[in-house]
This record gives structure tokens, C-alpha cells and sequence, in this order.
């Protein structure tokens, strides 16, 4: 029975990548080795679970009723299963395995799946690149028989059952007629060969589980999701198989200052009216250190301004850094709420000397008179 990647993450059948991603991520903190010990093998489950509905293609396997990760697992349910052969048998019986052809046996070398990891990054080190010392769990090579499987001093032996070929075959009736099928050998699994002794530490795996630490080198401007790409690190593959690759995938943790947008970023700064109105040079901290702000006397709420060159590093596919984003500082006017009775004569003050201690409400600035004269005028037209 095909496992239930679905439950296992807690997600319905019709969730998109974006939730299926979320409640991995949530149920990863919880149960990840290095915060909980106790549940290490529900978390190599739920990792397994995410693998395998991440990839499109994986994900259809499982929605037609296979399962990826199971030998055979890769399709569709065969409806000629409950009769004892299978749609392959019936398309072998005609297309090849039929008249004593065989297909061989398959080779206990097999090549090792990639391994992912997720790398939290905050938004410097982003924007820098980063040397981080990254500790995995994969499958390493057996140091024992170096992948053979073997006890020392021992080999593998030709399987008696199959004769050395990796299958067998038999001979059914069906609504067909007579049906020559050609399976595994279920004594050596379709290798040909059997191992007598046994490698005690990896049971004849040729490869065991162990825990280590790499070094990965994360170039400048990378961004939420990102891939880094370690050949050759991921899981040995049975037999002593070559080793798949190592992913390691970054999240970015959002920063309290800065929202980023592709290369560009952005941020909000409060300044006074006071200020928005005489002018000031101010202090900001951007990515790169203390850089002055120059605000221009009249600066009206809204107003953006762009730094050139202070936001992102601009990562190119071929990994190298072309230019950098912009800075984009949005103003706040802020207006105070609260006057003693100095400031507010001063206000008063401003206003007379201004013309403006009778404010009125202008139509965007243009064709002067104030809202009111404007209805009025619109009243006059009916």
C-alpha cells in the first residue's frame, strides 16, 4: 500500500506548493534531531514526504495511486494485479520476455539520491555570501567492505534459484491463453547473486548512515528558495553507488529595518514636519554602513528617495555578482499631536505669515476656490 505523504504532512490533496512548503517547514522545527532527539525518525518521514510532493513529478506518482519511493512504485496501479500476473508480464509475454529471452540481471550498484538541507540566512549575510560549516545525516560508503557488501575476505556467489539470471520465469493460463511471464528472483532480488557473509557493519548494504560536517560556500545575493549545489554529497546509493548531490536551500529571515523586492529594497523613515519643511541632512544605516540622507526643504509626505547601487547584489545564473539593486527610502511626515502653549502660538504665528489661518480645501492646487465653491459651481450647471 502506498504511504500517505499527504497525511503525513497534514495537508489535503489539493494543496498547493506554497502550503505543502509551509507545513513542512512548521512540522521541521518541531521535530528536527537537533531541537527534539526523540522524534528523528517522524522527521525523516515528513522530510521524505516534502521530497517527494515538492517534485511535480513524484507528486503525480502519488496522485495516481503509486508511490516513488517503493521499487515499482513509479506509475499507475496495475489492473491486472489481482490475477496473479501484471500488464508488464502480459506486454513481456508478447514484446520480449516470451521464448526464453531475458532481460539480465540488474546491478547491485546502484547511484545514490540527492539530499537537501535548508539554510536560515539573515538579510546581510544575503547580501555579503557566507562560509557556513553545514552538518548532514546521509548515507556515506561502508569503510568496512567499501561498498561490496561483503564480509572480509568473502564475494558474492551466483544465485541457485535464478542460475545467475536475475529472474524467473513461469508459465499462466489466462483469458489470454497461455501466458510466459518473466519476474525478479525473489532469493537475490533481480541481482543474479547472492551474498553469503554479510558485511556486519552495513548488513550488505555497502553503505551505512552517519552524521557529518561540510563546508559550503553561499555567494553574495542570494534570496528566499535559492538552491546551492554541492556534487557528489548527497546519499551513496546502494552497493557503494555514486553519491547524488547536496542541495542546500536558503531561507531568508525577514528583517526588522528592510523589505526586499528582487535586488531592490525598501524602508520607511519618520521625520518631523519641521524637518520636511526647512530641510536636514540625516544619518540612515544601509547594508553597506552610515550613509546621509539628504532631505530637501518643502519634502512632501510620500516622498521616495532612491540610494543607487544600496540594495541587493544582482546574482547571475552563472553565480557571479552584476550590479546591485537601489535603495528606496520612503518619508513619513510625521505631524505632532499633541502642542504646548508656546509651540501652538508659534503654529498660529506661522499660519498668519503664511495666509493660511483660514485654510481651504483647493482642487489638487489648480483653478483656485475651495471645495465648497466647487459644489456650488456644480449645483449651477444641473
Amino acid at each position: 500500500m502506498a504511504r500517505d505523504y499527504y497525511g503525513t504532512l497534514g495537508v489535503s490533496k489539493n494543496a498547493t506548493p506554497e502550503e505543502i512548503k509551509r507545513a513542512y517547514r512548521k512540522l521541521a522545527r518541531q521535530l528536527h534531531p537537533d531541537v527534539n532527539p526523540n522524534e528523528e525518525a517522524r522527521f525523516k518521514e515528513v522530510t521524505a514526504a516534502y521530497e517527494v510532493l515538492s517534485d511535480p513529478k513524484k507528486r503525480q506518482v502519488v496522485d495516481l495511486g503509486g508511490d516513488p519511493l517503493e521499487p515499482g512504485g513509479g506509475g499507475m496501479r496495475d489492473p491486472f494485479a489481482g490475477a496473479g500476473f501484471g500488464l508488464g508480464d502480459i506486454m513481456d509475454a508478447f514484446f520480449g520476455a516470451a521464448g526464453g529471452s531475458s532481460r539480465g540481471p540488474r546491478s547491485r550498484v546502484q547511484p545514490g539520491s540527492d539530499a537537501l538541507i535548508r539554510l536560515a540566512m539573515t538579510l546581510e549575510e544575503c547580501a555579503a555570501g557566507a562560509s557556513r560549516e553545514l552538518t548532514v545525516d546521509t548515507a556515506i560508503l561502508c569503510d568496512v567492505c567499501t561498498g561490496s557488501g561483503c564480509a572480509d575476505g568473502t564475494s558474492p556467489v551466483r544465485c541457485d534459484t535464478c542460475g545467475g539470471r536475475g529472474e524467473v520465469q513461469s508459465v499462466q493460463r489466462s483469458f489470454l491463453g497461455q501466458v510466459v511471464t518473466a519476474r525478479p528472483c525473489p532469493v537475490c532480488r533481480g541481482f543474479g547473486e547472492v551474498i553469503p557473509d554479510p558485511c556486519r557493519q552495513c548488513a550488505g548494504e555497502g553503505r551505512v548512515r552517519s552524521r557529518r560536517t561540510i563546508s559550503v560556500q553561499i555567494p553574495p545575493g542570494v534570496a528566499e528558495g535559492m538552491r546551492v549545489r554541492l556534487a557528489g554529497q548527497g546519499e551513496v546509493g546502494s552497493g557503494g553507488g555514486p553519491a547524488g548531490d547536496l542541495y542546500v536551500e536558503v531561507e531568508e529571515i525577514p528583517h526588522e529595518v528592510f523589505e526586499r523586492d528582487g535586488v531592490n529594497l525598501h524602508c520607511s523613515v519618520r521625520i518631523p514636519m519641521t524637518t520636511a519643511a526647512l530641510g536636514a541632512v540625516l544619518p540612515l544605516q544601509t547594508l553597506d554602513g552610515e550613509e546621509e540622507l539628504e532631505i530637501e526643504p518643502g519634502t512632501q509626505p510620500g516622498t521616495e528617495l532612491v540610494l543607487t547601487g544600496r540594495g541587493m547584489p544582482r546574482l547571475r545564473s552563472s553565480g557571479r555578482v552584476d550590479g546591485r539593486g537601489d535603495l528606496h527610502v520612503h518619508l513619513e511626515v510625521v505631524v505632532p499631536t499633541k502642542l504646548d502653549a508656546r509651540q501652538t502660538e508659534l503654529l498660529r504665528e506661522l499660519a498668519v505669515a503664511r495666509g493660511e489661518e483660514e485654510p481651504s480645501l483647493a482642487h489638487n492646487g489648480k483653478g483656485g476656490g475651495g471645495l465648497f465653491s466647487r459644489l456650488r459651481s456644480g449645483r449651477g450647471h444641473r
